[in-house]
This record gives structure tokens, C-alpha cells and sequence, in this order.
């Protein structure tokens, strides 16, 4: 995607809400189930994000509105050093838009795609990462039922963070979870039960990571499973087949994943607690880890994108509607105000405006402002007070 080459930078209004044109757009790195994604910068700040689109009408067609708003309920209500944490949400006349942390060092897919084969050391220490996520999400209580290497990016300096929270569910205390969802590669035994038996809560996610640690470290999944598997034949192999570990393996990493990948819920690995708790884990200085003063083994290749240069062409040749010329493209829609919503028939039309209405805005930058404002009140009054008591203490 090509620069926003506008000759001069719109100067943001602290009391103003951001919207995309406080944004210059830099290139396209990749799409999702739910949209697409670039890089682009704050014209003020300067600093980088990556921010995910997705098309209102294309939302309301393949009815993913309620998808699209769950997961920013659920991520403006999040921030941890292992998750992409969202920045701000804003809308236009024809897209949603989420701002997050923009990590550079590709998601895991792609290495793997690239042929790197990780180290029992790396992988060690993205278990140890994803555990302190996942510990957080269920702090919340958030399942995230899509744990797969495609969403996990690393930044610059190789530690991982969870992304993609558009089928992430809050569970209520105590509850279950009974709806199906996620990628089936890496769904738990006990989202395949019959119709009307499915009952699961987090231990789904820790299952997900032992899929994924397997399959950093072996190049595949434990389980021939495919996303065109059927359920019933999914079943099948989770009943028959048995998981192999090649035996140059050790027989520490060995057993921790035997513990993530047990079909018994029960005697799964699915808290911190638990993790913490096993040998193989007793060496690891999890303050440590939570700081990100362990230095991955992996660090991804700097000064190159790690992603796949497609999406950029695809967005300059096959988009009908590029991002990069979507500010020209508004406001000649207003100028020809005889186009405006017309071709839309009704029912769509109440939609999106259902969409624009109840569209959750958010911005971390004021709420941190908000946040410091109070904590300078606190201060203020407690000082006030000190002084009061000196007086009182301490008369002159």
C-alpha cells in the first residue's frame, strides 16, 4: 500500500475523537477471517501501529457485526505484554477499524512456512509467555479458542503475543461453554462430543498450546486432523491414534506436552498454577519471564517485514476499494451526494446504520490521561491532608 502522500499533517485536537485521517497509511501486512491489516502511523505521535479494517457492508452481508463487536468489548478491557493490545476503535461511512500493537517479527505460521525448526529452548520460553497470557485471559474470563501458531505474533526482540480475539468468549463463573468454535486442528477432544453433551471451559486454550508448541518443534501436528476433517472422523482419531514424540526429544519436554495434550480435562495442564508446578518448570524465573528479561533463542530477521509481500498486491491491484485512496473516495462520495446510500435496499441500509450506532469507540491514549488525572487528585489530597495534620501536630 502506498503512502498517504498528503503534503501537509492534519494536527490532532486533543479533545477530538481520533478517526483515520489522524493515520498516515504505510502498507498492507495481512487479512483475517474479519478484515485486513496495515501499518500505519499517528501523525502526531509518530509511533507505529498496525490497524485491522473491515468493511461495514461485508460485515452486516456475512453477518459478522456481532463477532466484530464482541471482540472489542472484550479487548478494550485487556492489556498484557503477551497479547496485541488494542489502541483505539473508530468507524467511517464504510469500515470499522481496530488500531493495535504493532509487532514486526511476523506471526509463527509464517516462520514455520519459512522452514524454521525451533529449539526445545524457544519453545520452552513461548510456553512459558503463552502461560502467563493465557493465566490473564482467564483472570478476565476469557476463553480464547483460536490459540494456533497464525495467532501468535512475535515483536522485534522474539517474544510472542496472542492476536485474533474474534471468537474469544467471556464464561461466566462457574459456567461452561457449550457453542463450537475455533480451528479444528487445534480444538480439544471435548468440543467434538455429540450434540448436546459439548461442555468446556478453559482448558480448551491449553490444549491449543500444546498443539502448537508440537508443531513448533516437529514442523507438524500431533494429530492428522485437517480443517476439512469431519467431526465424526475427528473423534475417531482422537479414540484410536496415539501422539509420537521423536526420540531425540527429552523426556522433560516430552512429558509437559503429554500434560498439555491429555484428552482428560482433568488431568490436563489448564492454569498457571499447575504449569508452574511441574520440574521441567522449576528453573524458570517466571518475574523473569512477565518482564521480558529472557532472551528468546529465535529473534526475528530486523530491517525486512515478516509476512507475506502478497497482501501488498493484492491491496494495490485486486481491492475495489484501497484503503490508501479511501479519503479521495469519501469525499467525492459527498460532493455526489446523489450516490449517497441510495443503491442500498432497506434492510441493509437499517443495518449499518444499527452498526454505526452501536459501535464502541475507544481510545487507551485519553483513558490513560483519565487515569493519571485521578492519581494526581489522589496525590493532591493526600499531600493536603499530610500538611493538615502537620499543622495540627506541629502548630506554629
Amino acid at each position: 500500500m502506498g503512502a498517504n502522500n498528503s503534503s501537509k499533517t492534519p494536527v490532532c485536537d486533543e479533545n477530538e475523537e481520533v478517526n483515520f485521517n489522524h493515520f498516515e497509511i504505510l502498507r498492507a501486512i495481512g487479512k483475517g477471517s474479519f478484515g485486513k491489516v496495515c501499518i500505519v502511523q499517528k501523525n502526531d505521535t509518530k509511533k507505529m501501529y498496525a490497524m485491522k479494517y473491515m468493511n461495514k457492508q461485508k460485515c452486516v452481508e456475512r453477518n459478522e457485526v456481532r463477532n466484530v463487536f464482541k471482540e472489542l468489548q472484550i479487548m478494550q478491557g485487556l492489556e498484557h505484554p503477551f497479547l496485541v493490545n488494542l489502541w483505539y476503535s473508530f468507524q467511517d461511512e464504510e469500515d470499522m477499524f481496530m488500531v493495535v500493537d504493532l509487532l514486526l517479527g511476523g506471526d509463527l505460521r509464517y516462520h514455520l512456512q519459512q522452514n524454521v525448526r525451533f529449539t526445545e529452548a524457544s519453545v520452552k520460553l513461548y510456553i512459558c509467555e503463552l502461560a502467563l497470557a493465557l493465566d490473564y485471559l482467564q483472570s478476565k474470563s476469557i476463553i480464547h479458542r483460536d490459540i494456533k501458531p497464525d495467532n501468535v505474533l512475535l515483536d522485534e526482540q522474539g517474544h510472542v503475543h496472542i492476536t485474533d480475539f474474534n471468537i474469544a468468549t467471556l464464561v461466566s463463573k462457574g459456567t461452561k461453554i457449550t457453542t463450537v468454535a475455533g480451528t479444528k486442528p487445534y480444538m480439544a477432544p471435548e468440543m467434538f462430543c455429540p450434540r448436546g453433551q459439548i461442555c468446556y471451559s478453559f482448558a480448551v486454550d491449553w490444549w491449543s498450546l500444546g498443539v502448537t508448541a508440537y508443531e513448533l518443534l516437529r514442523g507438524r501436528r500431533p494429530f492428522h486432523i485437517h480443517s476439512s476433517t469431519a467431526a465424526t472422523d475427528i473423534v475417531h482419531v482422537f479414540h484410536t491414534a496415539t501422539v509420537t514424540y521423536p526420540p531425540a526429544w527429552s523426556k522433560e519436554i516430552v512429558s509437559l506436552l503429554h500434560k498439555l495434550l491429555d484428552r482428560n480435562t482433568e488431568e490436563r495442564f489448564s492454569s498457571l498454577e499447575t504449569i508452574q508446578d511441574f520440574p521441567y518448570l522449576s528453573d524458570v524465573n517466571w518475574d523473569a519471564v512477565l518482564l521480558k528479561k529472557l532472551s528468546p533463542e529465535f529473534i526475528p530477521t530486523k530491517g525486512r517485514l515478516n509476512c507475506d509481500p502478497t497482501f501488498e498486491l493484492e491491496e494495490m491491484i485486486l481491492e475495489s476499494k484501497p484503503l490508501h485512496k479511501k479519503k479521495k473516495r469519501l469525499a467525492k462520495k459527498v460532493k455526489d451526494t446523489g450516490k449517497s446510500n441510495a443503491t442500498l435496499n432497506g434492510n441493509l441500509q437499517k443495518h449499518l446504520d444499527s452498526v454505526e450506532r452501536d459501535f464502541i469507540v475507544f481510545n487507551r491514549e485519553k483513558s490513560y490521561s483519565k487515569q493519571l488525572a485521578v492519581h494526581q487528585v489522589n496525590l493532591f489530597f493526600c499531600l493536603s491532608v499530610c500538611l493538615f495534620i502537620c499543622t495540627l501536630i506541629f502548630p506554629k
